[in-house]
């Protein structure tokens, strides 16, 4: 189905407006949602690649939702255990893939609005929305060393069964790839997604997000953001 024109000029200047509000936080003191500073990725680990997906079509979407040339922003905090995690793989001839991070409020509107269904796309109406716009979560992936991503259960936004943390599928490759990615991310105190195996979220997100957030995600179940911590034997 072709978009409408009326969609096509609200998404543009959604698009636009989001351009505006990234090159601010780009320029000044970059925050998460509460107001805490962010730091770039690539500024604690210049070794590990950014290709924010969102600033792409290549989502399930199918849209830019982010500006080009967006950067990849996070917690200190996190940053230091991305690095950490870098290091780790690095002893193995492997490395991370960043393909999301920090993600604006706005960012995650338009997303619930054009994608959000069933338990993935969490709807910022909510109240808490996602956990990218706190800074405390990273989607990635594993790539070697010339930067090339690894055969993996899926690939970004494939929502299937397929994309669950726990990988059942019967290539071995692909078991050890995810394996490896799981460990190096759990040992550097990152949980792991149910749902999106892709996705980490740092142990310590309670110290970074309101009371009152917490409660709500906690009491989701389906959508929360920081189960169970990765198992390094499955």
């Amino acid at each position: 189905m072709i978009p409408s024109e009326n969609f096509r000029n609200r998404h543009a200047r959604r698009l636009v407006l989001l351009a505006i509000g990234f090159l601010f936080v780009s320029v000044f003191a970059n925050a998460n949602a509460d107001g805490l500073p962010l730091v770039e990725i690539k500024a604690f680990a210049p070794s590990i690649i950014v290709d924010l997906r969102y600033a792409t079509p290549k989502n399930v979407t199918g849209r830019a939702l982010y500006p080009p040339g967006m950067r990849a922003f996070v917690l200190p905090s996190v940053a230091q255990q991305l690095a950490s995690a870098q290091k780790f793989l690095r002893n193995y001839d492997y490395g991370i893939k960043i393909w999301d991070a920090y993600r604006p409020k706005e960012a995650q509107e338009l997303l619930f609005k054009l994608a959000g269904k069933g338990d993935y796309v969490s709807n910022p109406e909510s109240g808490f929305g996602s956990m990218h716009t706190w800074g405390v979560s990273v989607d990635a992936t594993l790539v070697d060393v010339w930067g090339r991503e690894m055969t993996m259960p899926t690939g970004f936004d494939e929502f299937t069964p397929a994309a669950m943390m726990y990988y059942k599928g019967g290539d071995p490759q692909t078991r050890a790839h995810l394996h490896l990615l799981q460990v190096a991310m759990a040992a550097n105190n990152f949980y792991g997604l149910r749902i999106e195996w892709w996705h980490f979220t740092t142990a310590d997100w309670k110290k970074y997000v309101p009371e009152a957030d917490k409660n709500k995600i906690e009491s989701n179940n389906l959508k929360a953001t920081a189960p169970a911590p990765l198992n390094s034997k499955s």
